[in-house]
């Protein structure tokens, strides 16, 4: 007989602001800094709904699911918005940067793309509130 799962969700990410700072102090400069940038760049494009959340161990964004997250690596801040196939549809946009099919990494020794950051942000937020993207 095949097992039925009903209402399964993922582990819930941990709710808290208190945790994302805390995880933004722990991280030595210059990436602190650019951190704190980069989390007001993406609050100020995600719904007012939005909430802070740590999710597989880095801050992110949930509505109400994690959908756009960041993280401080040893020599980039990685952009990741929880989906291996949305950076494909910026291929010439990204195509400055490193990046994985669902990472994109800035260097610290760069400006923060803020204009590009945002760009990406809303389009994420538009691909989850179609009915097609919520489990993107």
């Amino acid at each position: 007989m095949k097992k039925v799962l009903l209402d399964r969700q993922p582990l819930a990410p941990k709710a808290s602001r208190d945790a994302v700072e805390a995880y933004i102090a722990a991280v030595p400069e210059p990436a602190q800094t650019t951190l704190r940038k980069l989390r007001e760049v993406i609050r100020s494009a995600v719904p007012k709904e939005a909430v802070e959340v740590i999710s597989y161990g880095f801050p992110a964004f949930a509505w109400p699911q994690p959908f756009f997250g960041y993280a401080a690596f040893k020599r980039h801040i990685g952009v990741l918005p929880f989906s291996g196939s949305f950076f494909s549809h910026f291929d010439e946009e990204l195509r400055p940067y490193t990046r994985t099919k669902s990472s994109l990494h800035l260097p610290y020794d760069r400006p923060l793309p803020v204009q590009l950051i945002r760009k990406l942000v809303r389009a994420r937020v538009a691909v989850i509130t179609t009915p097609a993207g919520r489990s993107s």
